[in-house]
């Protein structure tokens, strides 16, 4: 976020780093979970700047079409990695403590405030949820797609494979793409971040707080849930920290993808296993085609994670 508004500004993004990082660690502990979904929500429009590049690139359609409808299967380390960290980003671990923690705001943000208020779900309410994730996940997607059309079409065609930073794929967009196109693409990493590092923060101060027992909650005030907050605020410093300490971000964040879509398909056998347990389910278990899709995308990364190992 920091490089690409420096990209905008010409200000150094050290600077940018440090007010990002506290100006989102106050918006999270000072706003509510209403709020803070309303902003998300409206900031998901921004992720869209990465559609509207792709199309000022004007890269081959005929073959973009073919290469989506028949890919090629790796047959490097380095591609089967590349698969893996997509995999990783596509069904992330942090993704189930983030969702799951989410419904319970939700429930909790509608006056449902006791677990025995909060069993079970009715018909509208299971059919609103995976309209809400499938829908989701689709343009989740479709974004992930334009940006790796324009990065291929973009940096990629003109041998521009080593990137260490935001700033530089935006600078390298500029001669490419156009100003504008590289302008778009600095407001849209700015959006992303403001994002993703609640969603990223807040996954990993729930997941904690589920291991610790630690009062947790986004509607919680600050000396509700002090260790919960103050895990959201220790990842944050330590994304500061990383940037002081010269790390490449982009490389951090490959391989953290990757770890991810190792971790990812253990964490599916997990899900798997309790949603089709109806005592846990409390009588109401997954469906058959969700438990073979699980199932599937499960063994898929395992093949991945192997496919990577052994090559």
């Amino acid at each position: 976020m920091a490089d690409a508004t420096e990209v905008l500004t010409g200000v150094t993004s050290h600077i940018y780093v440090v007010v990002f990082g506290i100006a989102i660690t106050i918006a999270i502990i000072r706003f509510r979970y209403h709020q803070i979904a309303h902003i998300l929500k409206w900031l998901v429009i921004s992720l869209f700047s990465y559609v509207l590049v792709a199309f000022f690139v004007s890269p081959d359609w005929r073959q973009v079409a073919h290469d989506t409808l028949i890919p090629s299967v790796p047959s490097s380390k380095e591609e089967w990695e590349t698969l893996v960290a997509i995999l990783g980003t596509t069904i992330s671990p942090y993704l189930f403590f983030w969702q799951s923690a989410q419904e319970v705001e939700e429930e909790e943000a509608m006056g449902r405030r006791l677990l025995v208020e909060r069993e079970g779900a009715t018909r509208k309410e299971l059919a609103d949820r995976r309209l809400d994730v499938g829908v989701g996940t689709f343009l989740s997607n479709v974004v992930m797609f334009f940006i790796i059309l324009t990065t291929s079409a973009t940096l990629h065609t003109h041998g521009l494979t080593v990137i260490s930073s935001s700033k530089e794929a935006a600078e390298a967009l500029r001669p490419l793409a156009g100003n504008f196109a590289a302008a778009i693409y600095a407001v849209g990493i700015v959006a992303a971040g403001f994002l993703a590092i609640p969603t990223l923060a807040g996954s990993a101060a729930y997941a904690f707080a589920e291991v610790l027992d630690w009062s947790r909650g986004l509607d919680a005030k600050l000396y509700q849930a002090q260790a919960f907050y103050a895990a959201i605020g220790g990842s944050v410093l330590c994304g500061i920290a990383l940037d002081f300490l010269n790390v490449n971000p982009i490389t951090a964040l490959f391989w953290t993808a990757i770890i991810n879509g190792v971790l990812a398909p253990f964490l599916l056998v997990g899900v798997l296993l309790t949603a089709r347990d109806k005592t846990i389910m409390v009588g109401q278990p997954s469906s058959t085609l969700s438990q073979v899709v699980v199932a599937l995308t499960a063994l898929i990364m395992f093949a991945a994670a192997i496919g990577m190992m052994v090559v």
